[in-house]
């Protein structure tokens, strides 16, 4: 029964895509509804052909073939978003790599999204994920709730982050920061979320243990916010049934105010809330020691929660905002620098009486430095809220400096630390590959994320400086194209870091897919629900 009402369902998706395609007003329309049908029409035939197939039995233990998965996306995801972000590095440095024979698909304008969406959503957002699917299982000592839904959440994910991918290539975006993807690209990804946050939740409720692990505060906070700014922001009306334009239901400085809201909770909950709870996982267990104080967990958790969401204002001083609110924004932003440090502290003294493992284990050296750039960006971040600061910050390349020290130093490096955890753990491997890689790892991406880091922040402060500087009778001195040939010797050094960190990435999957393929393999299988970490 439950069968047949998949192949209706399919099929049907499969003619409305073909009807979508044929009466396609433009061509990113006509592409994502060509994906749609072929999807759709794979599936079906993948749903026929086990038609009749015995049922097999329920499996009762942990479901990790969802989780595997997921690592293997976010590697993947990685490296695409990191290749992508070091190409548009050279093309801000050298022109010429814009390429007139590739029709504008090459261009800066249309790669830029793409590389901050594979990086922040493809590589970010899979992780997250697929550790969160690791983490609520291991502290629950349950499966994941929902039969194969955990399957729809990561596929439907993924071919969310195919249509937003191609949708910026063919010039198909809304124009909003960190939300650029179409209507029914947001419909599709508000469907895949709320499925998400029914996992998630559903495997809490069926929990064994009583308790609720700090990890999971984070992670269901991550969700349920993520959601609420993804609809708000995203609320739009459809020129067309058959066309990817759309109009914003918020215009002018109510627009901006919305974007922003949303783009700086975008950081504050997916980039941080949900990092934060791979963190107070990740690290008590490889480094074999207790989060070091829960009642600190809890004071960084509320504060953290209640603080955040009305930071988003700061990014619109000096402009049509009202000016108390964006005041306002800036206070919450530096009270929010405290709760930040007090998860810093958390996860760095979780380590007390294993510093030594600093020395033996390059993966606890990974998580200690993704920390240490956790705890640098929320400092900085709140100072580049103060108005005096940000006169001079703002729209210089000081915030893209600021954004990838963050990015980088604290998503990245606590996730390439995840991935190392769970691979031999999810393939039953005694241990990684080499260890030695991760070590060429840590110091390839911890020098390119200085070298990007301080090459933006001179060139910013300089770029700043140069735009206020007039003569004596108050005129500007330089143009702006005095500060882009004076920029020139840093993008070339920022480049170059996002090469070191790019080939680190790399090594890193060659390290884990050895892993997988020659590890030794554990002698006795772990059970197949043990009791909650």
């Amino acid at each position: 029964m439950w069968d047949t009402v998949k192949l209706i369902a399919l099929a049907g998706i499969v003619l409305l895509a073909a009807i979508a395609a044929n009466y396609a007003r433009d061509v990113p329309y006509m592409v994502h509804a060509i994906i749609i049908m072929l999807v759709a029409g794979g599936m079906f035939l993948y749903t026929i052909r086990r038609v009749g197939d015995p049922k097999p039995e329920p499996d009762l233990g942990y479901m990790d073939d969802v989780i595997r998965a997921g690592v293997i996306a976010t590697a993947f995801w990685g490296v695409v978003g990191f290749l992508a972000g070091v190409f548009i590095a050279f093309q801000l440095a050298f022109p010429v790599l814009n390429f007139e024979w590739a029709q504008g698909y090459m261009n800066f304008g249309r790669l830029r999204p793409l590389h901050t969406s594979a990086v922040i959503f493809a590589f970010g957002g899979n992780a997250l994920i697929c550790s969160s699917f690791y983490i609520v299982q291991r502290t629950s000592a349950a499966r994941l709730w929902g039969g194969n839904l955990p399957w729809f959440v990561f596929w439907g994910y993924n071919l969310f982050i195919v249509l937003a991918a191609t949708g910026y290539l063919l010039g198909s975006t809304q124009g909003k920061e960190y939300a650029e993807p179409e209507w029914y690209v947001d419909l599709w990804l508000t469907i895949v979320w709320v499925a998400y946050l029914l996992v998630f939740l559903g495997t809490i409720m069926r929990r064994k243990e009583k308790h609720i692990y700090v990890a999971n505060w984070f992670l269901l906070s991550f969700i349920v916010t993520v959601a609420m700014l993804h609809i708000v922001n995203n609320l739009s009306i459809p020129v067309s049934i058959f066309g990817s334009k759309s109009v914003q239901v918020f215009s002018g400085v109510q627009d901006a105010m919305t974007q922003w809201w949303y783009g700086h909770n975008a950081v504050g909950f997916f980039l941080t809330a949900g990092f934060l709870g791979m963190m107070y996982y990740f690290v008590p267990k490889q480094a074999e020691r207790p989060v070091f104080s829960y009642k600190l967990s809890i004071i960084h958790f509320w504060a953290l929660i209640f603080l955040y969401i009305w930071a988003g204002p700061h990014h619109l001083h000096y402009t049509a905002l009202p000016d108390w609110a964006s005041t306002l924004g800036m206070v919450f932003s530096v009270v929010l620098w405290m709760p930040s440090w007090g998860g810093m502290i958390n996860g760095l003294m979780t380590l007390s009486g294993a510093w030594d493992k600093l020395r033996t284990d390059p993966i606890i050296r990974m998580m200690v430095v993704s920390i240490g750039f956790y705890g640098m960006s929320t400092f900085e971040g709140p100072m580049m809220s103060i108005k005096a600061v940000n006169s001079l910050s703002h729209y210089t390349d000081w915030t893209i400096g600021h954004v990838h020290s963050g990015a980088l130093g604290w998503n990245g490096m606590i996730t390439f630390g995840a991935l190392y955890f769970l691979v031999p753990r999810l393939w039953n491997r005694e241990r990684l590959y080499s260890l030695a890689m991760v070590n060429w790892h840590f110091w390839l991406a911890t020098i390119g994320i200085v070298l990007y880091a301080a090459s933006m922040w001179v060139t910013g402060i300089m770029e700043g400086l140069m735009w206020r500087e007039v003569d004596a009778q108050g005129f500007l001195v330089n143009s702006f194209a005095d500060t882009v040939a004076a920029k020139f010797p840093m993008y070339v050094v920022r480049a170059l870091g996002g090469v070191l960190y790019l080939a680190g990435a790399i090594i890193m999957c060659y390290n884990l897919w050895m892993t997988i393929r020659k590890a030794p393999a554990k002698e006795a299988e772990a059970p197949a629900m043990a009791p909650a970490e």
